[in-house]
């Protein structure tokens, strides 16, 4: 497929997916006219690589990570060494603490959103 069917399925840019491609995250043959082909595995790639940006992970991280995980499903593939391990317990925990920091801010929000509707 070509980089605009590509865009169109996944709901990202033309020029984020081009992005993709120059870090590594992505990979498309090219036709004899300089055209991008992807193969229909991209849209499971690029919907992988999508996650792991919300998730915070910068794409120096996701470029490791990526052979690590099967684009159908984001499970694990065989392929994660130690150092991948310790690097990506490390994203783990940065996670955890972040759902901390929302979760009490939540709390803060839910609070004040209690006190105001009680004095009404």
């Amino acid at each position: 497929m070509r980089i605009g069917e590509l865009a169109r399925r996944t709901g990202v840019s033309e020029r984020s997916l081009r992005y993709y491609e120059q870090e590594g995250l992505l990979s498309a043959r090219r036709t004899p006219g300089g055209h991008r082909e992807f193969d229909d595995g991209a849209v499971d790639r690029v919907r992988r690589v999508q996650e792991l940006y919300a998730a915070g992970l910068c794409s120096a991280k996701i470029v490791k990570l990526l052979p690590c995980m099967r684009d159908s499903d984001g499970g694990p593939a065989e392929t994660a060494d130690t150092f991948l391990v310790a690097e990506l317990t490390v994203e783990r925990d940065r996670i955890d603490r972040m759902i901390a920091d929302l979760q009490r801010s939540r709390s803060l929000l839910d609070t004040v959103i209690d006190n105001a509707g009680a004095s009404r």
